[in-house]
């Protein structure tokens, strides 16, 4: 339990500095770093203050710090390169006067975000009978949705670099087959806690991760907010894509297009 109480602070400290920058640099998008940097801290605590024997340790370690690593990193090149993110924008001006103190719950909520959603680390961390084919299957999916999440970055920011896609919507690549393939693959690798922890004492309970991930991608702050933006930056052009592509499984689009639709 120490270490689930280590984690809250880290996770309220942490969030209390990102809030701090975001004061004097007007860009919350600082948020969505220090939640992932906060995630790869929990990962990497509950990994090696558990009860799993090594081998599950070091994968659980090797599997959060690099999936939380990557985010953070990619999420801060673009914080610290690029104007603030639109969703925060809008925030920003919705709270007016009252913006500082609406972002500083707003920080703190996510705070506590890292503590819930860590919850299923902590739970494979207490695994000590681990099977190893079911770590291996854990692995093998993780990988491929760490292949899948990077590919859809890379593609998007390649797309994003064209100074005449301006004002269009990217589907090419995995974008012409989900208008949300980043989280896809995010849910995807959640379905790896469920199997490292597969026979121990939290074996049921880790198959709500992927449950709650997808309720939280799909209806709360993830797709929600994001096509809220997309209509307002793109407009038209972002209506007819939302027509002919699947909101989030990777599906064949009702009609072909080469740049946009």
């Amino acid at each position: 339990m120490h270490s689930l109480m280590s984690v809250a602070i880290f996770s309220v400290l942490l969030l209390l500095v990102a809030w701090y920058w975001q004061k004097r640099h007007a860009n919350a998008g600082i948020v969505d770093v220090a939640w992932a940097f906060g995630m790869m801290f929990a990962g990497l605590l509950y990994a090696f203050t558990g009860e799993a024997p090594l081998f599950l340790k070091v994968c659980l370690g090797m599997l959060t710090s690099c999936w939380y690593f990557r985010l953070g990193y990619h999420l801060q090149k673009r914080v610290f390169n690029e104007t603030e993110d639109g969703r925060y924008f809008e925030m920003r001006l919705a709270m007016k006067d009252w913006a500082q103190q609406g972002f500083l719950v707003f920080f703190i909520v996510q705070a506590g975000f890292v503590c819930l959603l860590s919850l299923p680390f902590w739970a494979v961390a207490q695994q000590t009978q681990p099977h190893t084919y079911f770590v291996i299957a854990a692995l093998l999916i993780a990988a491929v949705a760490l292949y899948g999440v990077k590919t859809t970055d890379d593609q998007l920011a390649e797309f994003r670099h064209n100074p005449d896609n301006r004002g269009l919507t990217c589907c090419t690549g995995w974008w012409r087959y989900s208008r949300h393939p980043n989280y896809f693959f995010e849910w995807l690798h959640w379905f790896a806690y469920p199997l490292m922890g597969w026979g121990g004492e939290y074996e049921q309970a880790l198959w709500a991760a992927p449950v709650v991930m997808f309720i939280f991608l799909y209806w709360l702050t993830g797709i929600p907010f994001t096509e809220q933006q997309a209509l307002r930056s793109r407009g038209d052009n972002y209506r007819l894509y939302q027509n002919t592509t699947s909101v989030f499984f990777p599906w064949w689009p009702k009609i072909q297009s080469d740049k946009s639709s």
